[in-house]
Protein backbone atom coordinates (compact mmCIF):
# COMPACT_ATOMS: atom_id res chain seq x y z
CA UNK A 1 0.00 0.00 0.00
CA UNK A 2 1.60 3.50 -1.01
CA UNK A 3 2.27 5.83 2.02
CA UNK A 4 0.18 8.33 2.99
CA UNK A 5 0.91 11.90 3.18
CA UNK A 6 0.74 11.38 7.10
CA UNK A 7 3.14 8.30 7.06
CA UNK A 8 5.48 10.76 5.19
CA UNK A 9 5.27 13.32 7.32
CA UNK A 10 6.17 10.90 10.43
CA UNK A 11 9.40 9.88 8.51
CA UNK A 12 10.34 13.39 7.88
CA UNK A 13 10.00 14.29 11.05
CA UNK A 14 11.88 11.25 12.37
CA UNK A 15 14.90 12.22 9.87
CA UNK A 16 17.00 14.46 11.61
CA UNK A 17 17.40 12.03 14.76
CA UNK A 18 17.93 9.69 12.34
CA UNK A 19 20.64 10.98 10.02
CA UNK A 20 22.54 12.09 13.93
CA UNK A 21 22.27 8.63 15.02
CA UNK A 22 23.64 7.68 11.33
CA UNK A 23 26.25 9.77 11.70
CA UNK A 24 27.76 9.04 15.20
CA UNK A 25 27.18 5.14 14.39
CA UNK A 26 29.92 5.95 10.90
CA UNK A 27 31.30 8.77 11.17
CA UNK A 28 30.67 9.11 7.62
CA UNK A 29 28.05 12.04 6.76
CA UNK A 30 27.52 10.89 2.81
CA UNK A 31 27.35 6.81 4.73
CA UNK A 32 24.65 8.63 7.16
CA UNK A 33 22.71 10.10 4.34
CA UNK A 34 22.58 6.71 2.21
CA UNK A 35 21.69 4.72 5.46
CA UNK A 36 18.31 6.88 6.07
CA UNK A 37 18.02 6.94 2.81
CA UNK A 38 17.55 3.08 2.47
CA UNK A 39 15.50 3.44 6.23
CA UNK A 40 12.75 5.43 4.19
CA UNK A 41 12.86 2.73 1.67
CA UNK A 42 12.12 -0.17 3.87
CA UNK A 43 9.44 2.13 5.25
CA UNK A 44 7.85 2.50 2.18
CA UNK A 45 7.73 -1.10 1.36
CA UNK A 46 6.21 -2.16 5.15
CA UNK A 47 2.76 -2.28 6.20
CA UNK A 48 2.89 0.88 7.72
CA UNK A 49 -0.45 0.67 9.83
CA UNK A 50 0.48 -2.87 11.26
CA UNK A 51 3.42 -0.68 12.88
CA UNK A 52 2.61 0.38 16.42
CA UNK A 53 5.41 2.70 17.57
CA UNK A 54 6.93 3.90 14.07
CA UNK A 55 9.98 6.05 16.10
CA UNK A 56 10.97 2.66 17.32
CA UNK A 57 10.44 0.49 13.89
CA UNK A 58 12.77 3.58 12.34
CA UNK A 59 15.23 3.62 14.92
CA UNK A 60 15.93 -0.37 14.69
CA UNK A 61 15.50 -0.38 10.92
CA UNK A 62 18.31 2.23 10.76
CA UNK A 63 20.95 0.75 13.54
CA UNK A 64 20.67 -2.13 12.29
CA UNK A 65 21.55 -0.89 8.65
CA UNK A 66 24.42 0.74 10.56
CA UNK A 67 25.31 -2.54 12.39
CA UNK A 68 25.94 -4.17 8.75
CA UNK A 69 27.30 -1.45 7.22
CA UNK A 70 29.87 -1.24 10.50
CA UNK A 71 31.39 -4.65 9.45
CA UNK A 72 31.44 -4.13 5.48
CA UNK A 73 33.57 -0.61 6.39
CA UNK A 74 36.14 -2.03 8.62
CA UNK A 75 37.08 -4.23 5.77
CA UNK A 76 37.29 -1.42 3.52
CA UNK A 77 39.29 0.38 5.81
CA UNK A 78 41.61 -1.87 5.85
CA UNK A 79 42.82 -1.06 2.30
CA UNK A 80 42.20 2.51 3.06
CA UNK A 81 45.61 4.61 1.59
CA UNK A 82 46.36 6.64 5.17
CA UNK A 83 44.58 7.20 8.44
CA UNK A 84 40.89 7.16 8.75
CA UNK A 85 39.57 9.61 10.21
CA UNK A 86 35.94 10.87 10.47
CA UNK A 87 33.85 13.44 8.16
CA UNK A 88 34.21 16.57 9.91
CA UNK A 89 30.68 18.79 10.58
CA UNK A 90 30.53 22.19 11.09
CA UNK A 91 28.28 24.59 13.17
CA UNK A 92 24.67 24.60 12.32
CA UNK A 93 24.84 21.35 10.90
CA UNK A 94 21.48 19.74 11.53
CA UNK A 95 23.43 15.87 11.54
CA UNK A 96 25.33 16.87 14.63
CA UNK A 97 22.13 15.84 16.56
CA UNK A 98 20.90 17.26 19.95
CA UNK A 99 23.56 19.12 22.49
CA UNK A 100 21.69 19.54 25.55
CA UNK A 101 24.16 17.83 27.85
CA UNK A 102 28.01 17.51 28.06
CA UNK A 103 27.21 13.50 26.93
CA UNK A 104 25.25 14.98 23.76
CA UNK A 105 27.95 17.11 23.15
CA UNK A 106 30.84 14.99 23.59
CA UNK A 107 29.43 11.92 21.84
CA UNK A 108 29.86 13.69 18.34
CA UNK A 109 32.88 15.48 18.98
CA UNK A 110 35.91 14.18 16.54
CA UNK A 111 37.92 13.31 19.30
CA UNK A 112 35.21 11.00 20.41
CA UNK A 113 34.30 9.90 16.85
CA UNK A 114 37.63 8.57 16.36
CA UNK A 115 38.05 7.06 19.46
CA UNK A 116 34.93 5.02 18.76
CA UNK A 117 36.82 3.61 16.26
CA UNK A 118 37.88 1.10 18.92
CA UNK A 119 34.68 -0.52 19.89
CA UNK A 120 33.07 -3.58 18.16
CA UNK A 121 29.46 -2.48 16.09
CA UNK A 122 27.52 -3.49 19.15
CA UNK A 123 29.30 -1.87 21.48
CA UNK A 124 29.25 1.35 19.16
CA UNK A 125 25.40 1.40 18.70
CA UNK A 126 24.74 0.98 22.48
CA UNK A 127 27.32 3.84 23.38
CA UNK A 128 25.31 6.28 20.96
CA UNK A 129 21.79 5.02 21.41
CA UNK A 130 22.28 5.27 25.35
CA UNK A 131 25.41 8.55 26.06
CA UNK A 132 23.75 10.51 22.85
CA UNK A 133 20.00 10.01 22.68
CA UNK A 134 19.08 8.49 26.33
CA UNK A 135 17.24 5.92 25.38
CA UNK A 136 16.53 3.19 28.06
CA UNK A 137 18.31 0.07 28.12
CA UNK A 138 15.04 -1.62 27.25
CA UNK A 139 14.40 -0.54 24.33
CA UNK A 140 18.29 -0.29 23.38
CA UNK A 141 17.71 -4.55 23.75
CA UNK A 142 14.68 -4.70 21.18
CA UNK A 143 16.70 -2.63 18.81
CA UNK A 144 19.61 -5.01 18.34
CA UNK A 145 18.04 -8.25 19.77
CA UNK A 146 19.75 -8.82 23.13
CA UNK A 147 18.56 -8.53 26.70
CA UNK A 148 18.19 -5.93 28.49
CA UNK A 149 21.10 -6.80 31.02
CA UNK A 150 23.17 -7.32 28.28
CA UNK A 151 23.09 -3.67 27.10
CA UNK A 152 23.63 -2.37 30.55
CA UNK A 153 27.29 -4.67 30.55
CA UNK A 154 28.16 -3.55 26.84
CA UNK A 155 27.39 0.01 27.27
CA UNK A 156 29.75 -0.04 30.29
CA UNK A 157 32.72 -1.81 28.82
CA UNK A 158 31.78 0.98 25.97
CA UNK A 159 31.92 3.46 27.84
CA UNK A 160 34.95 2.22 29.91
CA UNK A 161 36.79 2.03 26.12
CA UNK A 162 36.06 5.65 25.59
CA UNK A 163 36.99 7.01 28.85
CA UNK A 164 40.36 5.24 28.53
CA UNK A 165 41.38 7.39 25.62
CA UNK A 166 40.11 10.35 26.35
CA UNK A 167 40.90 13.61 27.63
CA UNK A 168 39.14 15.86 26.32
CA UNK A 169 38.18 19.40 28.55
CA UNK A 170 34.37 21.09 27.09
CA UNK A 171 34.75 24.59 26.40
CA UNK A 172 33.03 27.38 25.43
CA UNK A 173 33.24 29.08 22.01
CA UNK A 174 34.85 32.33 23.07
CA UNK A 175 37.89 30.16 24.68
CA UNK A 176 38.30 27.59 21.16
CA UNK A 177 38.87 30.54 19.40
CA UNK A 178 41.10 32.00 21.45
CA UNK A 179 42.51 28.80 21.81
CA UNK A 180 42.72 29.03 18.09
CA UNK A 181 44.35 31.89 18.01
CA UNK A 182 47.03 30.94 19.81
CA UNK A 183 47.80 28.17 18.04
CA UNK A 184 47.51 29.89 14.73
CA UNK A 185 50.33 32.71 15.64
CA UNK A 186 52.62 30.07 17.22
CA UNK A 187 51.90 27.58 13.76
CA UNK A 188 53.04 30.79 11.73
CA UNK A 189 55.47 32.19 13.95
CA UNK A 190 58.57 29.82 12.10
CA UNK A 191 59.88 28.83 15.68
CA UNK A 192 58.25 25.36 17.18
CA UNK A 193 58.98 26.79 20.83
CA UNK A 194 55.79 28.34 20.86
CA UNK A 195 53.94 25.39 19.48
CA UNK A 196 55.83 23.19 22.07
CA UNK A 197 54.52 25.59 25.32
CA UNK A 198 50.89 25.01 23.82
CA UNK A 199 51.25 21.04 23.13
CA UNK A 200 50.86 18.22 25.73
CA UNK A 201 54.18 16.02 26.10
CA UNK A 202 52.31 13.07 24.39
CA UNK A 203 50.59 15.14 21.81
CA UNK A 204 49.78 13.57 18.38
CA UNK A 205 49.27 15.20 14.88
CA UNK A 206 47.31 12.62 12.42
CA UNK A 207 46.09 13.35 8.74
CA UNK A 208 43.54 11.73 6.25
CA UNK A 209 44.52 12.26 2.81
CA UNK A 210 42.62 9.24 1.28
CA UNK A 211 45.22 8.58 -1.01
CA UNK A 212 44.36 12.11 -3.12
CA UNK A 213 46.21 14.58 -0.52
CA UNK A 214 49.76 13.46 0.78
CA UNK A 215 49.09 12.83 4.39
CA UNK A 216 51.70 10.71 6.68
CA UNK A 217 50.36 7.57 7.56
CA UNK A 218 52.26 7.47 11.14
CA UNK A 219 51.04 10.18 13.66
CA UNK A 220 53.54 12.49 14.79
CA UNK A 221 54.36 11.72 18.36
CA UNK A 222 55.68 13.75 21.25
CA UNK A 223 55.11 17.98 21.35
CA UNK A 224 58.63 18.63 19.44
CA UNK A 225 57.93 16.40 16.97
CA UNK A 226 53.97 17.51 16.22
CA UNK A 227 55.54 21.41 16.86
CA UNK A 228 57.67 20.68 14.16
CA UNK A 229 55.66 18.88 11.69
CA UNK A 230 53.05 22.28 12.22
CA UNK A 231 56.05 24.77 11.38
CA UNK A 232 56.34 23.07 8.32
CA UNK A 233 52.94 22.67 7.35
CA UNK A 234 51.81 26.40 7.88
CA UNK A 235 55.21 27.26 5.92
CA UNK A 236 53.95 28.40 2.55
CA UNK A 237 55.35 26.63 -0.33
CA UNK A 238 53.72 26.93 -4.14
CA UNK A 239 53.54 23.42 -4.53
CA UNK A 240 50.80 22.86 -0.88
CA UNK A 241 49.05 26.17 -3.78
CA UNK A 242 48.98 24.25 -6.56
CA UNK A 243 47.92 20.99 -4.72
CA UNK A 244 44.61 22.55 -3.14
CA UNK A 245 44.07 25.25 -6.34
CA UNK A 246 45.20 28.55 -4.63
CA UNK A 247 46.05 30.62 -1.67
CA UNK A 248 44.06 29.25 1.87
CA UNK A 249 42.29 31.34 3.69
CA UNK A 250 41.91 30.36 6.92
CA UNK A 251 39.07 30.70 9.46
CA UNK A 252 38.83 29.99 12.88
CA UNK A 253 35.50 27.94 13.87
CA UNK A 254 35.04 24.60 15.43
CA UNK A 255 33.80 21.35 14.11
CA UNK A 256 32.15 18.88 15.90
CA UNK A 257 32.31 20.99 18.83
CA UNK A 258 35.81 21.43 19.30
CA UNK A 259 37.94 24.25 18.13
CA UNK A 260 38.95 23.76 14.97
CA UNK A 261 41.03 25.84 12.06
CA UNK A 262 39.21 25.72 8.37
CA UNK A 263 41.40 26.21 5.26
CA UNK A 264 39.14 27.60 2.47
CA UNK A 265 40.01 28.21 -1.47
CA UNK A 266 37.41 29.89 -3.46
CA UNK A 267 34.24 28.85 -1.00
CA UNK A 268 35.63 25.83 -0.62
CA UNK A 269 36.52 23.97 2.51
CA UNK A 270 40.00 22.09 1.70
CA UNK A 271 41.04 21.23 4.94
CA UNK A 272 39.36 20.98 8.82
CA UNK A 273 42.13 20.98 11.73
CA UNK A 274 40.35 19.58 14.58
CA UNK A 275 41.92 20.27 17.79
CA UNK A 276 41.75 18.06 21.47
CA UNK A 277 42.22 20.30 24.28
CA UNK A 278 42.95 19.38 27.35
CA UNK A 279 43.92 21.11 31.15
CA UNK A 280 47.70 20.47 30.10
CA UNK A 281 47.44 21.93 26.98
CA UNK A 282 46.54 20.77 22.57
CA UNK A 283 46.78 16.90 23.18
CA UNK A 284 45.96 16.16 19.60
CA UNK A 285 45.47 17.88 16.09
CA UNK A 286 43.51 15.89 13.76
CA UNK A 287 43.87 17.12 9.90
CA UNK A 288 41.20 16.01 7.54
CA UNK A 289 42.13 16.80 3.78
CA UNK A 290 40.29 14.10 2.25
CA UNK A 291 38.43 16.23 -0.40
CA UNK A 292 35.80 13.11 -0.52
CA UNK A 293 35.04 13.57 3.39
CA UNK A 294 34.64 17.82 2.99
CA UNK A 295 31.67 18.18 0.69
CA UNK A 296 29.40 18.95 3.01
CA UNK A 297 31.58 20.97 5.24
CA UNK A 298 31.88 22.86 1.86
CA UNK A 299 28.01 23.10 1.42
CA UNK A 300 27.68 24.10 5.11
CA UNK A 301 29.91 26.64 4.72
CA UNK A 302 29.07 28.28 1.54
CA UNK A 303 25.64 28.67 2.85
CA UNK A 304 26.56 30.72 6.09
CA UNK A 305 28.78 34.31 6.77
CA UNK A 306 31.62 33.27 8.44
CA UNK A 307 33.32 37.30 8.21
CA UNK A 308 36.84 37.80 7.64
CA UNK A 309 39.18 35.31 7.54
CA UNK A 310 42.12 35.33 10.01
CA UNK A 311 44.90 35.45 7.75
CA UNK A 312 45.23 34.26 3.80
CA UNK A 313 48.17 31.94 3.39
CA UNK A 314 50.78 33.33 1.08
Amino acid sequence: MPLTANDVDRFVASRPRLEAIAYRLLGSATEAEDAVQETFLRWQAADVERIEVPEAWLTKVLTNLCLNQLGSARARRETYVGRWLPEPLLPGDPMLGPADTAEQRESVSYAVLTLMERLSPNERAVYVLREAFDYPHREIAEILDITEAASQQIFHRARKHVADGRTRTEIDEAAARRIVEEFLAAATSGRTEPLVRLLTEDAIAIGDGGGKIPARVKAFEGAVAVATFLRGLFKPAEVKRAMVGGRPEIHVTTANGDPAVVAVVDGRVVAVMCLEVTAEGIAACRNQVNPDKLVRASAQWAAGDHGEPLFTAL
